[in-house]
């Protein structure tokens, strides 16, 4: 349940350009996709797969580290990791079960017999969409649990594009074709309500001092 008052106290603070920037953003932002990047080595990748979130209006981006470690750069996400929720895993399995238990299909991005060109896809349905390492793309244990197959349509010799460019394309592609069709793929008003505190706080100097002066000033 969102403190209303802890909310207004804290948009008291920042500057009226500021809040409906917030607004704006959160307008454009969905849950109706979600991206899942699994083991990527090359820590910049993932943080660029970051920044594409952030960018098009995806609001999670979920990390399976089983053999890499938590690795984001900030330097390269440029910010992003303070408005999109990481949600990290241990194994595969069990990002696929808590993505499965929201409601997602589960749609590996990569070239397979039974693949879907991006153009082609179904946006209707939930989906999170997963991405693989740089060498060596998804493991077989996603290939095996996914519901469908994703690629980009390509005609050059090259086989592959590197992880961040993948992700860019297609979270750009699926992401408009969502906003310009009549599916119900906004954030809900609690949602937002919830991005509009952390966003806030996020913004906000010293907030642990100004948090404790506020409950000191309002007891529960």
């Amino acid at each position: 349940m969102i403190d209303l008052d802890y909310l207004a106290f804290l948009e008291n603070i920042l500057t009226d350009n500021r809040k409906e920037r917030f607004l704006e953003v959160l307008a454009n932002r969905t849950k109706h996709f979600t991206v899942a990047v699994e083991d990527v080595f090359q820590m910049h990748n993932t943080s660029a797969v970051m920044r594409s979130c952030e960018v098009f209006g995806i609001q999670e981006l979920n990390i399976i580290e089983q053999r890499f470690g938590k690795r984001i750069d900030k330097e390269i996400a440029l910010g992003a990791q303070k408005w999109v929720d990481i949600n990290r895993f241990d194994t595969v399995d069990g990002c696929v079960t808590s993505l499965r238990n929201q409601g997602y299909q589960i749609i590996a991005t990569t070239p397979h017999e039974n693949d879907c060109l991006i153009q082609d896809f179904d946006i209707t349905k939930p989906s999170a969409l997963f991405f693989g390492t740089e060498k060596d793309g998804l493991s077989p244990e996603i290939m095996e649990k996914a519901d469908g197959f994703l690629k980009i349509p390509m005609v050059g010799f090259t086989e592959s594009l590197n992880i961040s460019v993948s992700a860019a394309i297609i979270i750009q592609n699926l992401t408009n074709r969502l906003r310009n069709s009549d599916i119900k793929w906004q954030l809900s008003d609690e949602e937002i309500m919830e991005k509009r505190l952390l966003w806030a706080k996020n913004s906000i100097k010293d907030i642990k001092r100004i948090e404790a002066r506020y409950y000191e000033d309002n007891p529960r």
